[in-house]
């Protein structure tokens, strides 16, 4: 086929960007990252958390200067003060230098990587008139325009190249705000709050650090309470007399603001390939739909993406038609998303009393719950309030909390 700079092109140097480039420099592709961002991983945009279960499933050699603290695992607290825990190791990164380690470590493999780099074009070129050739990349910075035989789209939830193509559906967001806060203990849990007074179709986190550091924030459809929510939620509990800080990665300012951004939340898009192209990560929306944490899975899709890629190359074949394996795989492996998001939808409809009623019939450990165990929960759901089984369908709502964890996704 028709002659490319680079034999692909990674658009976006987050965990899902770093990955692909990683394995595709060790598969000893010629490999570009571009970075639209001056800086890597800055501003941060999650709550830094990533399972043992995940790396082990990533085959992640995390260096310790990347992580900000060892966890034991999740407690989930809901309306009452009602408590489960889900004990499952895992760790806090401080996710600018995590994102930078990748970045690092692809470079090492030989991948090249240009940040202040904004992809502003994509035209595809052909060898014969039905033939894909390869693609151009225009937009603002020094190395442009690129030349590619493939594109890897890892730009979050801006999903350039679907926006630029127009090639699959628009998906759901949803914004997710914290604060760094000081002088807030831990027993190394993470706390997730489902308290639908402070956030309505979310949930409030407390995500710890060292140095007593730790993220609080929240998730909300209700997009414009977002930070009056946030604030309410810290000034009614035992955080009220913490400080609120800049991260270090962060500008010191006069007034100390939240930071994060937009989260897919409506499952993966209809389409995340097209010719020489591969969709990742929350550009193709892959985000757990019930806590929306994403790193693990893109970083996943990106290794999928990298092992495509190669294939697709070696047989000098990457159309769309030649490239759909990558959906075969991460459909194969990834938790499944209708059921999860069904769950979704009926947790989001129960009342505080109707929360705290359900979560009183579950175990004190959430982790490895058998099906008698899960049946014994149902017939106490049973007998406290008939219509949360049969009305409710709080049966959807608690399959989900293990779908969501399907396999070896963690939290």
């Amino acid at each position: 086929m028709g002659d490319a700079a680079w034999d692909v092109v990674v658009i976006g140097a987050g965990p899902g960007g770093g990955t692909a480039a990683l394995h595709c420099a060790r598969l000893g592709l010629n490999t570009l990252i571009l970075e639209e961002h001056k800086q890597i991983g800055v501003p941060v945009h999650c709550g830094e958390c990533l399972s043992e279960l995940a790396v082990q499933n990533l085959e992640l050699d995390l260096p310790e200067e990347v992580i900000s603290l060892h966890v034991e695992g999740i407690r989930v607290l809901f309306p009452n003060n009602v408590q489960k825990k889900l004990t499952e190791p895992g760790y806090v990164l401080e996710k600018h230098l995590f994102e930078k380690w990748l970045i690092d470590e692809a470079v090492k493999e030989g991948a090249r990587f240009e940040s202040s780099h904004k992809v502003k074009g994509l035209t595809k070129k052909f060898q014969l008139e039905n033939q894909f050739s390869n693609w151009e990349i225009t937009g603002k910075g020094d190395l442009f325009p690129i030349t590619t035989r493939i594109i890897i789209d890892a730009s979050g939830v801006a999903g350039i190249s679907s926006r630029i193509l127009k090639n699959s559906n628009k998906i759901e967001v949803i914004s997710g705000y914290q604060y760094e806060m000081t002088e807030v203990e831990n027993d190394k849990y993470l706390d997730f709050y489902i308290w639908p007074k402070y956030a309505p179709e979310g949930y409030v986190w407390m995500i710890p650090k060292k140095n007593k550091r730790a993220n609080v924030g929240l998730v909300t459809t209700k997009k414009s309470e977002k930070i009056k929510s946030l604030d309410s939620f810290i000034e009614d509990t035992y955080l009220n007399d913490k400080k609120k800080t800049d991260p270090i990665w962060k500008k010191s300012g006069l007034k100390i603001k939240p930071f994060g951004g937009t989260i897919p939340i409506s499952g993966p898009r209809n389409n995340t390939i097209d010719d020489g192209l591969i969709m990742i990560g929350d550009a193709a929306g892959f985000t757990s739909p019930l806590f929306e944490g994403g790193s693990h899975l893109a970083m996943k899709s990106g290794k999928f993406a990298s092992i495509v890629v190669k294939d697709a190359l070696s047989k000098n074949e990457y159309s769309k038609t030649d490239l759909k394996k990558y959906e075969t795989l991460w459909k194969n492996e990834f938790p499944p998303y209708h059921k999860i998001l069904k769950g979704k939808k009926a947790l989001y409809e129960l009342s505080d009393e109707e929360l705290s009623i359900m979560a009183a019939c579950m175990p004190d450990e959430m982790n490895g719950m058998s099906i008698l165990t899960k049946i014994g929960v149902a017939i106490k759901i049973f007998f406290k309030k008939p219509s949360l089984l049969i009305r409710k369908k709080v049966i959807s709502v608690l399959l989900s909390f293990g779908y969501s964890r399907a396999k070896f996704y963690g939290w």
